[in-house]
């Protein structure tokens, strides 16, 4: 699952070697923290919302075929730094 977000994302931004994804497992779901550039973030979330929307329906699909929940969460470049 991390896979294919990082091979999506690293398309669309213009600065992929600062793309950081954390991925959380637990029973049955996976939890994907990412973090880009404050200047690539408008590219992630797209006119309201639409690019960051069709990423979380990509991720979607792939877990219903691998019978899982996954949950994506855009994190803030202020809340990277803190951790």
């Amino acid at each position: 699952m991390k896979d294919l977000l990082n091979f999506i994302i690293t398309s669309l931004v213009t600065k992929p070697d600062v793309v950081v994804i954390d991925e959380q497992n637990t029973e049955g779901s996976i939890t994907l923290n990412l973090a880009v550039d404050p200047s690539d973030m408008g590219i992630i979330i797209g006119k309201g919302g639409q690019t960051i929307r069709a990423i979380r329906k990509l991720l979607t699909v792939r877990a219903i075929a691998e019978n899982i929940r996954v949950n994506l969460q855009l994190v803030e470049p202020s809340e990277q730094l803190k951790a």
